[in-house]
């Protein structure tokens, strides 16, 4: 059914009705046993992140060798050290996590009809764990593990931040359809289209500068903050000490835009519930991360820092996917009751 407007202002007064509905809606929503199991699979992938960021920063990634599928030649190590128990049960949460993803589009296909969005985003949610399975066992086989350098890692370390965050992208928009998030299109306003891919590109820069800034505080580990900072200066250190600087100057500059952005939608959608709620999470997120990334310089990230430090880059990125997708949707309600407007009376159906 379409609807007649016969000004700007008819248009405005639905947009905003169509938002009080899905708040309400919301607001009353009972989520299915699919919806709730897409955001149990969110949140164990980001404990399984978690977990292979510990397995990195002690120093633990070879505890198995260069064994794939096997560690150390068994199915199950009958002698393991430390780091091997560590190496292993990681292996075993991956596991897990791909055949939690794997159930989780088989599912979708079986629940949802050909063309559904929860379809989609659960098929590029295998997609990626199958690429993060692989990136896995390649820096395995390469021995791009615990204190090893080679000069590959850096890009290997690149590729698994963007396959993780993807992953969680789609994982995150997995658990939105399903839980009775809108459906969207990129085709919106130019000015909103691109502020959201240069906060998108953003975001992955600086997760990628991340990384390289931990892999080399890793590799080349400091006594203290005075040492850590001529080392980022000196010209003969090695070319990721000297890259290191560039995360913080990324992470402060793409902060401050990203709340100045979640600032402008909130202006814009006032009426719009869900935007303006993740506009304010991921403003207080980014003010948080701003505390933890400056604890985790002085203190010369300890493990305990770097994890935090990860965890709340992962939920900066997922509360902006969120936030987007409710930005996207609202665009194209509007987007669709501006075409109703124009179009004319004889197609219209009142």
């Amino acid at each position: 059914m379409s609807f007649k407007f016969s000004t700007a202002s008819d248009i405005l007064i639905f947009v905003q009705v169509q938002n009080l509905n899905v708040t309400k809606m919301n607001a009353e929503l009972k989520l299915s046993k699919f919806a709730k199991y897409a955001w149990f699979v969110l949140a164990y992938n980001i404990i399984v992140i978690l977990w292979g960021a510990f397995l990195r920063a002690s120093l633990s990634g070879d505890g198995c060798g260069q064994y794939w599928l096997t560690c150390g030649g068994e199915l199950v190590p009958s002698a393991p050290q430390f780091k091997t128990i560590i190496e292993f049960s990681h292996r075993l949460s991956t596991g897990l996590a791909f055949f939690g993803v794997l159930l989780l589009f088989v599912w979708a296909f079986r629940r949802f009809e050909r063309g559904d969005y929860s379809r989609k985003t659960a098929f590029a949610s295998f997609v990626f764990i199958v690429i993060e399975a692989l990136i896995g066992a390649g820096l395995v086989l390469t021995g791009n593990t615990a204190g090893n350098w080679t000069p590959t890692r850096p890009f290997w370390m690149m590729a698994h931040l963007i396959t993780t965050f993807s992953l969680l992208a789609v994982l995150t928009l997995t658990a939105w359809f399903a839980s009775g998030g809108k459906p969207f299109r990129f085709n919106v306003q130019r000015k909103i289209s691109i502020l959201l891919a240069i906060a998108i590109s953003g975001i992955f820069l600086v997760g990628v500068s991340g990384s390289v800034a931990a892999l080399s505080s890793m590799l080349f580990p400091s006594s203290s903050l005075a040492e850590s900072a001529a080392k980022d200066f000196s010209d003969t250190s090695h070319i990721l000490l000297r890259l290191r600087i560039s995360h913080p100057i990324l992470s402060i500059s793409v902060g401050v835009f990203l709340m100045f952005l979640a600032g402008w939608l909130k202006s814009r959608s006032k009426e719009n519930y869900w935007t303006n709620r993740w506009a304010n999470a991921l403003t207080m997120l980014v003010l948080i991360q701003f505390a933890f990334g400056t604890l985790t310089l002085i203190t010369l990230a300890p493990i305990v820092m770097q994890l935090a430090h990860l965890f709340l880059a992962d939920a900066i990125w997922i509360v902006f996917v969120l936030m987007a997708a409710s930005v996207l949707a609202e665009e194209r309600v509007f987007a669709e009751s501006k075409f109703s407007a124009k179009t004319p009376s004889v197609f219209r159906e009142i």
